[in-house]
């Protein structure tokens, strides 16, 4: 859904006394959490958990695709999501006939781009935890894909994103603006990203949305930008470079396109562009309707152009577009200031820690254990 039309920002100031009735709903929740009335569920592992305080277009697959792709050469990772818009029900696993269907989206993305990743989905983490942990017991460490508001579980490391262009910290409840979580909940990260950055942020502008943010002493606060590959056909996969004598249709059903949208803009001769809401289920009819906007286009050179999170509800209709010029648009996150390496020491720290705990309790446990045996 396109949140900056003009009608729907007039219906989101209408709908203000929802907005208060739901932040009352979501602070008396937070509040039953936090004194322990309703019990979060801790686990003796580590457990990486990343989310926002607001819905959609943070950037929080393109974060669990950059913790993938450093932790995967040194653990046995593991995903859970929710699984949104999926058909299925309750605990399930990307196997090798799995489809966006099944699992959802993101997942599947993930499933793809990463298949030594064992990727689950499940709407109680607190149940679906235990079970990815029974079936494979070699994971090391658990990454929860959109969880932060999620309370039942509680997890060791909490990573929080929120979007440069509208930061947590100007944001109203929901309907009338995107949180749907307390602003102090960013009380509850370990570490805070500022997502879809300029590259060319200052160190100036660093400063002041660190002093907006407000972080707490432990806190460490980080920015990163998106950064797109090179499109590939979304079948044989074969690369095609967007350039000025090329004319793009941009197909997308993502929460936030706008970075999207002006990175083609720029690279392309001529662009134009069809929404549709976050992971849409497209149908054929659909597709029908997106091959005659193609077709309609002017140019010899022209492309569809997708994201990955479309391409994997798109993929289903290979037969139909196997001979037409539809490409995938890889993005990946990237780190401002030189402070990847700062990031990546701070999660590998937590994993090493946490493990090493586990082994000192361990021995203390047998330690204890021959004692009691001695005597």
């Amino acid at each position: 859904m396109n949140f900056n039309a003009v009608w729907l920002r007039l219906l989101r100031v209408l709908l203000f006394p929802v907005a208060l009735i739901y932040g009352c709903i979501v602070k008396i929740r937070n509040y039953l959490y936090n004194r322990n009335i309703i019990k979060s569920v801790e686990f003796n592992f580590p457990v990486i958990c990343v989310g926002n305080l607001s819905v959609g277009g943070t950037g929080k697959s393109p974060m669990v695709e950059y913790l993938l792709r450093q932790l995967t050469t040194r653990y046995h990772v593991a995903t859970l999501s929710r699984g949104y818009k999926r058909k299925t029900k309750g605990y399930a696993v990307a196997g090798e006939k799995a489809t966006a269907i099944d699992i959802g989206d993101e997942p599947m993305q993930f499933h793809i781009k990463f298949p030594q990743v064992y990727v689950a989905v499940g709407e109680e983490r607190a149940i679906a935890i235990p079970q990815l942990l029974f079936d494979r017991p070699d994971t090391d460490v658990i990454i929860l894909d959109d969880a932060l508001q999620h309370r039942a579980v509680n997890a060791g490391f909490n990573i929080l994103l929120t979007d440069y262009n509208n930061l947590f910290t100007r944001d109203v409840f929901l309907p009338t603006g995107n949180l749907r979580d307390e602003r102090r909940s960013y009380r509850r990260a370990h570490i805070v990203v500022v997502t879809k950055c300029s590259d060319d942020l200052t160190v100036q502008e660093k400063q002041r949305t660190m002093q907006e943010i407000k972080p707490l002493e432990k806190q460490h606060v980080f920015f990163t930008g998106i950064r797109y590959g090179e499109p590939y056909h979304i079948i044989s996969g074969l690369a095609k470079t967007i350039a000025k004598h090329v004319n793009v249709l941009l197909i997308c059903a993502i929460a936030n396109p706008a970075l999207l949208k002006e990175y083609v803009k720029r690279k392309a001769g001529h662009s134009e562009f069809l929404h549709y809401r976050d992971h849409y289920i497209f149908t054929i009819d659909d597709l029908k309707e997106m091959i005659k906007r193609f077709k309609g286009m002017e140019g010899q050179d022209k492309m569809i152009l997708v994201t990955e999170k479309d391409a994997v509800r798109l993929v289903k209709f290979s037969e139909e577009i196997r001979n037409l010029p539809v490409y995938v648009l890889p993005m990946e996150t990237y780190f401002l200031f030189n402070e990847a390496q700062k990031f990546n020491d701070q999660v590998e720290k937590f994993i090493k820690d946490f493990k090493g705990n586990l082994n000192l309790n361990y021995e203390k446990k047998e330690y204890e254990k021959h004692k009691e045996d001695e005597a």
